[in-house]
């Protein structure tokens, strides 16, 4: 099955060499860590001082919650040691920055010899996989070595669920190799056992992301980034995170519309994808609007602008703190959506797209808690700004409401690590 599945991703890459290729010139995307991802080469692994766990957490919102993850694991379990893998650029960079303790690494590629060479090099006791990582020669490799497997606040939603009905003979094949599934909620857990997952191996544990929600405003980094843009108590910060396009364009409008009536009102731009700054970018230079970006402002210097460009990795969690007001993108195209637990936790009155299938289960919960609110297209996301404005009281509510749902969902990351515990 091994050298079948990598003949199938080779043909695979050749079939998208094309669409790699341009997007490795434009974008600057999949030229970091080739030998490590194609070839398994890691020959800076330091040497195991313990008991090994590969925490591997594909992208940005992975490492998030693989933080809260570890944060837990050291307090519990001593004399361990860690290997982090990420498969994105911005996921790499990211655990970089807060895991710079451990040893952190581009993921190999399912193929055989990549993963092969992974194990090799890192000689993990345990395979931790965050949310949704099921790789074939991967999940294989760690049978054959004797490596215990466990998917962590895992999710399965309603599209790949078919999606992967679709190979059952094989996802099933796939899915027995996984020693433990914690899953988010019941529903998913059903999924992964029609998925062939033996029904003893899976426990419902809640979702790491509320655990990995702030509640405090006055956190360290909050209040550096809110003197970094001078904004006051009195101003209305509306921002809207993890976007993609055109949401940028609908967020902008949405000032331009209400900026004259409301003076106090300040719009931050964060988007998804460090390579789309240069493009959001040149949308701010069209409108012929005053803005600044992340990586221009310092200590002490005068803001005039109401339009701030954050063009980093790894502070949109932070930023949020600043806001009163949030749009959750990803959420008005295909993406499916973004965590909107984030500006809950800080009490943000917010609201997203209709687009948000990869979070249902967040969007119901907020939603029947009376926390969020769907805006269809910028007109209504206009008249949800305009609200909270001319309302104050609305939005102190909304968000609240918000922080307080946060906070009765959190939890899951003690039970997460009490699963683990069974298999040691």
């Amino acid at each position: 099955m091994r050298y079948l599945l990598n003949v199938i991703y080779g043909l695979l890459i050749l079939l998208g060499l094309p669409w790699l290729v341009w997007a490795a010139v434009r974008k600057g995307k999949y030229r970091h860590g080739f030998a490590a991802k194609f070839l398994g080469r890691y020959p800076n692994v330091p040497p195991k001082t313990g008991r090994r766990i590969w925490i591997h957490a594909v992208s940005v919102g992975e490492v998030n919650l693989a933080a809260v993850l570890l944060k837990e694991l050291n307090r519990r379990w001593k004399g361990y040691d860690y290997v982090i893998t990420s498969t994105s650029r911005t996921g790499y960079e990211l655990a970089r920055k807060k895991f710079a303790e451990h040893a952190v690494f581009y993921a190999p590629l399912d193929f055989s010899w990549s993963v092969a060479r992974a194990f090799r090099a890192f000689q993990p006791d345990l395979l931790v996989l965050m949310e949704l990582e099921i790789w074939p020669n991967l999940l294989a490799e760690a049978g054959r070595r004797g490596v215990p497997s466990v998917i962590v606040n895992g999710r399965l939603g309603e599209k790949s669920f078919r999606n992967y009905r679709r190979v059952l003979p094989l996802i099933s094949r796939v899915m027995k190799n996984l020693s433990l599934v914690l899953v988010q909620d019941t529903t998913c857990g059903e999924r992964f056992a029609a998925l062939g997952v033996p029904p003893e191996k899976i426990v419902p544990t809640g979702s790491l992301k509320y655990d990995g929600a702030r509640l405090d405003r006055n956190n360290e980094k909050t209040l550096l980034l809110k003197k970094l843009w001078g904004i006051a108590d009195s101003d209305w910060v509306f921002l809207a995170g993890s976007t993609q396009e055109p949401e940028e364009s609908l967020a902008v409008e949405t000032f331009r519309t209400l900026a004259e009536e409301f003076p106090s009102l300040r719009l931050i731009l964060v988007p998804r994808h460090p390579e789309r700054f240069a493009e959001v970018a040149e949308m701010l230079d069209r409108q012929g609007l005053a803005w600044t970006r992340r990586t221009q402002l310092a200590e002490n210097r005068e803001t005039p602008e109401r339009i701030l460009l954050v063009d980093t990795v790894g502070e949109l969690g932070a930023w949020w703190g600043t806001a009163r007001i949030g749009f959750v993108g990803g959420s008005m195209g295909n993406r499916g959506g973004q965590n909107m637990i984030e500006p809950a936790g800080y009490g943000v009155a917010v609201c997203f797209g209709p687009n948000t299938w990869n979070f249902r289960d967040i969007v119901r919960t907020l939603l029947d808690a009376d926390a969020a609110r769907v805006v269809q297209n910028g007109s209504e996301m206009t008249a949800f700004v305009r609200h909270c404005l001319e309302n104050p009281a609305f939005a102190d509510q909304l968000g609240k409401k918000a922080q307080n749902l946060v906070v009765s969902q959190q939890g899951a990351t003690a039970k997460t690590v009490d699963g683990m515990e069974r298999l040691w």
